[in-house]
């Protein structure tokens, strides 16, 4: 099943810049060939649902490596049955409405 999620990976006492983590983090996830995608608050992820949690698992321990002895993590996810959506397909679908000024449909 495909997943799109928001993922949000903060360690806990560890100071307040969070860079290093971020990083390392992203490493991983350009490993694996998952769609990703930086925002200001987390990174969008895509893909087939056990890689991306198996992803995520990653992260998580590799922070934990880095020793970080807590670790505050969340997640939205969507999936669909109906058909397929890549995260580019939800965004261009807004930008294209509020181009032709459709609130709703």
């Amino acid at each position: 099943m495909k997943v799109n999620i928001d993922l949000g990976i903060v360690p806990i006492g560890t100071g307040v810049s969070l860079s290093k983590y971020i990083i390392a983090c992203h490493e991983i996830l350009d490993e694996t060939g998952l769609e990703i995608k930086l925002h200001a608050f987390g990174t969008n992820i895509e893909g087939e649902w056990d890689e991306v949690m198996s992803a995520v698992k990653r992260c998580q321990e590799k922070v934990h490596e880095m020793g970080v002895p807590r670790i505050l993590t969340t997640i939205k996810l969507a999936t669909r049955t109906d058909r397929e959506q890549a995260m580019s397909d939800k965004v261009e679908s807004v930008l294209q409405r509020k181009a032709k000024g459709q609130q709703s449909q």
